[in-house]
């Protein structure tokens, strides 16, 4: 692929935060109308991270409809507060709000140990929340902030979990990747863009991650009864970039959603997470990767088991937690 090619590839996929036009489900995966959703969740906590907007928002709200108990997380209290009122205005449930900015581990930390407080067990994690940066940043602990907050947040927060996950009978974990995936690289003399830093290859490289660490964490927890999955969304109109200030982020932002006819909504979008976190024919089914509803192949790379192995050790390493070998 050429340079101009896969810059274009890129930045399609990162900006629109996905690849993909049309939104495909099997006959039995179709989610039923509105007003007959069976409470199939009835009596299981979820936690949803980035759960105030797009995707994540519609998540929560839809596994709070089928009668789960839903953790709110987000950056904000505000924020998280209003669509816990709105979710328990709309389905009757009792939502939880927790906040942390996932830029931060010592949030995440006190997220982990606020939701541990709250939730004897956890049924289903949705690792959802992501950024788009054009430019890079650094977080607290002088990590590149693209790749902490996408990927590095999301296993710190898993593996702060595991033992409430561990206390279900079949806990779930859903993370959103990418097709950009298929572009990123793991270059680990490079993994924080410190020697050189492209936006797209810095999305890329978080959403490769996930599935990376998807896998290995499947692999990892086999017989646990706790599964692993990753989701391609689709090309979804969310608020992805709008960090970048007032016009570079958030009017490129609406004007981006406003023009771009290829898109679907936040609720189509979501979709495939919720069909992960609730469908009982996929009870067991772990180490998969779905674009858009249907089963498919990750890149080549997202199977190199070496790498997902060496890429958990550094990830353990950056941050703070035991070895595992």
């Amino acid at each position: 692929m050429t340079r101009l090619g896969r810059r274009e590839f890129l930045g399609a996929a990162a900006t629109l935060a996905a690849a993909g036009i049309l939104y495909r489900l099997r006959p039995w995966d179709a989610p039923p109308a509105r007003g007959e959703l069976p409470r199939i969740l009835d009596g299981k906590t979820c936690v949803v991270t980035g759960a105030t907007s797009g995707i994540g928002a519609v998540t929560a709200l839809e596994l709070a409809r089928r009668g789960a108990t839903v953790v709110v997380a987000g950056r904000s209290a505000a924020r998280c507060e209003a669509r816990v009122e709105a979710i328990r205005r709309e389905t009757g449930t009792r939502p939880v709000a927790v906040v942390a900015d996932l830029a931060s581990q010592q949030q995440v930390r006190r997220m982990a140990a606020e939701i541990s407080s709250l939730c004897p067990r956890i049924d289903v994690l949705v690792n959802n929340a992501g950024t788009y940066l054009f430019d890079r940043a650094l977080t607290p602990e002088r990590l590149e902030k693209t790749f902490a907050v996408n990927y590095l947040s999301h296993f710190l927060l898993t593996n702060l979990l595991l033992d409430r996950l561990a206390a279900s009978p079949s806990a779930r974990v859903v993370s959103l990747s990418s097709e950009a995936h298929r572009e990123g690289r793991i270059d680990f003399d490079n993994l924080q863009g410190e020697r050189r830093y492209d936006r797209l290859e810095a999305y890329s490289r978080s959403k490769l991650a996930i599935l990376l660490f998807t896998y290995e964490l499947s692999r990892r927890l086999a017989g646990t009864g706790v599964t692993a999955n990753a989701v391609h969304p689709g090309v979804v109109a969310t608020n992805l970039g709008s960090e970048n200030g007032p016009l570079r982020g958030w009017l490129r932002v609406r004007v981006r959603n406003l023009v771009d006819r290829s898109m679907v909504s936040p609720e189509e979008g979501a979709r495939t997470s919720i069909l992960l976190a609730s469908a009982s024919g996929l009870e067991g089914v772990t180490g998969r990767y779905f674009d858009r509803g249907q089963e498919t192949r990750s890149s080549a790379t997202s199977y190199d088991q070496a790498l997902a192995r060496r890429l958990w050790q550094m990830s353990e390493a950056l941050a703070g937690i035991g070895a595992s070998g």
